[in-house]
């Protein structure tokens, strides 16, 4: 019994470092900058990815490490950015809001009933990824251009919109990599409705 629950932390941990490890993999591909100073990148699939894949206590997990080595100086943002810098940047808001969403994300995905079909599982992806990657993540986004750059809500509000279209295509790739790994993976240990987090 002992030796299966070690089996199964190391699993647990080794999926952690390796979805902080998929982070900074899509910080290799470039950013688009915004004038208002919050860039487009492809880091947010990441955090689609870890709360559907992993669950919200591991998602958080895995996105609070990654934001530990951000903030310990090594350049892993998109861009090569790194140290505390980004932290006080007008996209403060949306890094802050990386951890949080990861967990909104495998919260939403725990919630929702699992048949065990991959098309299933596809369509609670999208739809935790929306409520975790899109609502929650660009609410703190917004919240960190209102105090950080001094935006009116109105304009917060617009600037962010830019994002939208771009995470909304996210959310269909996550959903389309959470159908492919249920179909190569069934015994994938998805969060979901009548399968707690192990």
């Amino acid at each position: 019994m002992n030796q299966t629950l070690s089996r199964r932390s190391a699993q647990h941990l080794s999926q952690v470092a390796l979805f902080a490890a998929l982070m900074a993999v899509l910080g290799l591909i470039p950013k688009i900058d915004l004038p208002f100073g919050v860039p487009i990148t492809a880091q947010s699939l990441g955090i689609m990815l870890a709360g559907c894949l992993l669950g919200p206590r591991r998602g958080l997990q895995a996105l609070l490490l990654f934001i530990v080595a951000v903030a310990a100086g090594l350049p892993l943002l998109s861009g090569g950015r790194g140290g505390l810098a980004p932290f006080v940047s007008p996209a403060a808001g949306y890094l802050y809001g990386f951890a949080p969403a990861a967990f909104v994300t495998g919260l939403v995905m725990q919630m929702l009933p699992r048949t065990g079909s991959a098309l299933q599982l596809a369509v609670n992806a999208f739809i935790a990824s929306m409520a975790g990657g899109i609502l929650f993540l660009h609410a703190m986004g917004i919240g960190g251009l209102m105090v950080l750059a001094q935006m009116p809500l109105d304009k917060a509000f617009l600037a962010d919109m830019a994002f939208v279209p771009g995470d909304v295509i996210k959310c269909l790739l996550c959903a389309a990599i959470v159908h492919t790994i249920a179909r190569a993976l069934p015994d994938w240990d998805f969060p979901g409705r009548g399968y707690p987090e192990r």
